[in-house]
């Protein structure tokens, strides 16, 4: 592919005869790289590390601000290990706040020099701990300018984890009853606030020092799991519930406080962790196998969708 210089001026940018790719020439930058699986001490600052060429889709953001996620962490830890050790060594990062340095030739939502924010997919296995990194036109927004780098790069992969969670699986609507077990966290906390948005009524559990938060956010409960009875705090039957510790004992009080035909939802699956074990061969059917039986288990027992 020709590449052309681009002026300082985002204006002046120059575009590829060849590819019709408007770029800003960087062809390598420093990153965090993981180089093998373990805790934090194995992350490595790598200086010279390639900026792959743009896709027609794809832009190149400059890193302003990133944050850390529970699923960058268990990935370091050696969560999935089955699919993404062969591809090691990996760039970690979901969530990313910067400004455009270059876009591909198909994009058309984004400019150079504009500030944005957005999340890669899980899976994705370049990502933004690095000065520069490569997302798909449709996984950036523009990054309101009220809000900062640093807040924004909190926002989107637990945002959109939330939203489709409610909206894609639960299809939540105005006045039905959420219950979200984790209201605290990012994820948690988020969905109380689309859902509150959304008209539903929205009880929550907590730690005693997210209660305020919870409350403030518009949940009409906020129960400190640490210190009362969940079961007996909490009345009545709710249309869905949200998961986020997923741990056997949330599970149980979740499928309790769901209506007939509710929607139980947990962020923690069974997939990736039956795959390092068994190996993605095996693995994968089993997962397949170990789902559909909680589905019909759930939906004999309880009458309910589990998500």
């Amino acid at each position: 592919m020709q590449i052309l210089k681009a002026r300082k001026s985002a204006n002046d940018y120059l575009v590829s005869p060849l590819r019709f790719v408007r770029f800003l020439v960087t062809t390598s930058c420093r990153a965090v790289v993981l180089p093998r699986f373990g805790g934090p001490e194995v992350l490595e600052v790598r200086p010279n590390v390639e900026v792959p060429d743009l896709k027609p889709n794809e832009v190149l953001v400059r890193t302003r601000a990133v944050s850390i996620n529970p699923l960058d962490t268990r990935m370091r830890s050696g969560y999935g290990r089955s699919i993404f050790e062969p591809l090691l060594p990996l760039i970690l990062g979901r969530d990313i706040s910067g400004e455009v340095a270059a876009v591909g030739a198909s994009v058309r939502s984004l400019t150079v020099g504009q500030e944005v924010f957005g999340a890669l997919h899980p899976t994705a296995v370049r990502g933004t701990y690095a000065d520069y990194a490569v997302l798909s036109e449709d996984e950036l927004t523009p990054k309101p300018v009220s809000v900062t780098h640093a807040d924004a790069s909190a926002i989107p992969f637990a945002a959109l984890t939330a939203w489709r969670a409610l909206k894609c699986a639960a299809r939540m609507s105005e006045g039905q009853r959420l219950l979200v077990l984790g209201g605290g966290g990012a994820v948690g906390f988020a969905a109380v606030q689309f859902s509150v948005a959304s008209g539903c009524h929205v009880s929550a559990t907590c730690g005693s020092k997210s209660i305020d938060r919870v409350l403030a956010a518009g949940a009409v409960q906020a129960v400190d799991y640490s210190s009362k009875d969940i079961e007996l705090a909490i009345k009545g039957k709710f249309d869905a519930v949200l998961d986020t510790i997923g741990a056997p004992e949330t599970e149980r009080l979740g499928l309790n406080f769901l209506k007939r035909g509710g929607h139980y939802m947990t962020l923690h699956g069974e997939t990736a962790a039956l795959a390092d074990h068994y190996g993605l061969a095996l693995g994968l059917p089993i997962a397949t196998t170990v789902l559909l039986k909680k589905r019909m288990q759930t939906w004999y027992s309880y009458g309910i969708g589990c998500l």
